[in-house]
């Protein structure tokens, strides 16, 4: 099957009935799935089902099962779409149910997404959060030019960009670029290459191939340059250039005795794979900052007043701005918003998880990046971390507090820790802080308060927030509507 076959034969959608039962149907066949990343996907496909069959339109209708079945048969055979199109709640759903499929990258799910991807810019036609899901489905098909154009339209729909859009488009066409930059070395390496660059590709590769087999590379070289030179010219997916490129210099490496030729081929190849993971890094050793310790932390801290500001619904309208910005360190999380009357206008430590990149453009004293497995955080920090941004960077010893320090595994905590509460557990620990107040901590239920950008982020249900509100309530001094305080 050709590129553009593969193309055309995948499913497509667009109407949200079509949409909803290919959901449906797909939650099916998840039943008895061990697979973790589709056991998730089944939660999110249930959840989802739950919100269509309370929100459809609901003309009286005689009695019916119960239960995730009765939704499950609902949602196969077709309910009536709303008047108003899909609502806010069924759009979050459905996309939560997308970026789930995204994840489990198996061709089902990757169809899945893209059908409910359809739909959602089909019914909404500016959604940021549509386009970037449809940015970044395109890229794991492999299907970059498009996925440029998706991540484009995100980028004019948004004022802020704390997903790194900006340097992931960056990345796929330096990538492009030194993709081109390879073959174009290639073809000058291997003349004889173009003789083969017209036939099926993939009929020439296993000519190619035999030849090797049979330890002939003088002819299996040709053929194999020739076939990835068809598969650029036929505009091939990503991810079969990809493949085929690094199956031949494996092969290369077993009989060329050119060794500088072999090494330039080599790091092309390695630099357009680098800048597709993580894009071009305007300084690849995290200079100029100072790393600190987690002692060198305490150190700073002792002594001080320190206020916690939440980023909820009831600090945003607090006028406690003033109070805020009185305390020795003011430290603030994540996507944290600036209103100077309401949250203050000072932020002396941003706590932030690794997998988002929201404020690490704003100057702080000093930046504490959390994340739970060391070479993605490692990782993260390369990608996201503006020079200049902050004086001080947390080191490893400081990047996941509950885990690492407190010792705290699954079977005492079970849910992933949040940023607030490492942060607020890394204080208590560290019992420096003759004042230790919590501003604005409802645990979500005045909603969130963050950019612009960040609202339409989900409360996640990894989290223990129950399990963290009882922590707090148990070490409270003193608890006022709008301050918990510690010591």
């Amino acid at each position: 099957m050709t590129t553009v076959q593969k193309r055309r034969a995948r499913a497509r959608g667009g109407e949200l009935d079509d949409c909803l039962r290919a959901c449906a149907t797909h939650s099916g066949k998840l039943v008895g799935s061990v697979d973790r990343r589709r056991v998730e996907l089944a939660e999110q496909l249930r959840k989802l089902l739950v919100v269509w069959g309370t929100t459809s339109a609901a003309a009286p209708a005689p009695p019916a099962p119960t239960g995730a079945t009765a939704l499950l048969k609902r949602a196969v055979k077709g309910a009536a779409t709303p008047a108003s199109g899909i609502g806010n709640e069924l759009l979050d759903a459905l996309l939560a149910v997308a970026n789930k499929a995204l994840e489990c990258g198996y061709d089902d799910e990757l169809n899945l997404a893209l059908v409910i991807s359809d739909t959602v810019l089909a019914q909404r036609k500016n959604s940021r959060a549509g386009w970037r899901l449809r940015a970044r489905l395109l890229e794991a098909l492999g299907e970059e030019t498009e996925a440029l154009e998706a991540y484009e339209r995100y980028l004019a729909l948004t004022d802020s960009d704390g997903f790194g859009v900006r340097a992931r488009i960056a990345g796929l066409r330096a990538a492009a670029e030194k993709e081109r930059e390879l073959l174009a070395l290639l073809k000058r390496q291997c003349p004889r290459a173009q003789d083969f660059a017209r036939g099926p590709a993939t009929d020439v590769w296993a000519e190619g191939l035999a030849a090797h087999a049979v330890g002939d590379w003088t002819e299996a070289e040709p053929r194999l340059v020739g076939a990835l030179l068809a598969l650029a010219a036929d505009n091939a997916s990503v991810n079969d250039r990809q493949e085929l490129l690094s199956q031949y210099l494996d092969l290369r490496t077993t009989v060329d005795q050119n060794l500088p030729a072999l090494t330039e081929a080599v790091a092309l190849y390695a630099e357009q794979r680098r800048n597709r993971m993580r894009g071009p890094v305007t300084d690849p050793t995290v200079g100029g900052v100072q790393w600190i310790t987690l002692g060198e932390f305490r150190n700073q801290i002792a002594g001080k007043s320190i206020c916690l500001i939440a980023n909820s619904g009831r600090v945003g309208a607090s006028s406690m701005g003033a109070e805020i910005d009185a305390y020795d360190l003011v430290v603030r999380f994540n996507s944290y918003r600036i209103d100077p009357k309401h949250t203050g206008s000072r932020t002396d430590i941003h706590a932030t998880i690794h997998k988002h990149g929201f404020n690490w453009d704003q100057r702080v004293t000093t930046r504490l990046v959390f994340g739970g497995v060391s070479g993605d955080w490692k990782y993260s920090l390369r990608n996201r971390l503006v020079p200049g941004a902050q004086t001080y960077l947390g080191d490893e010893s400081l990047r996941w507090p509950v885990r690492n320090i407190g010792k705290l595994g699954t079977d005492v905590w079970s849910g992933i820790p949040t940023t607030g509460f490492n942060m607020l557990y890394l204080l208590d620990f560290l019992d420096v802080s003759p004042t230790l107040d919590l501003i604005g901590f409802d645990f979500y239920e005045s909603g969130a308060y963050r950019v612009q950008e960040a609202m339409k982020l989900a409360i996640t249900s990894v989290h223990e927030y129950t399990s963290e509100k009882e922590w707090v309530m148990q070490r409270a001094q003193s608890v006022t509507d709008m301050r918990i305080s510690l010591r």
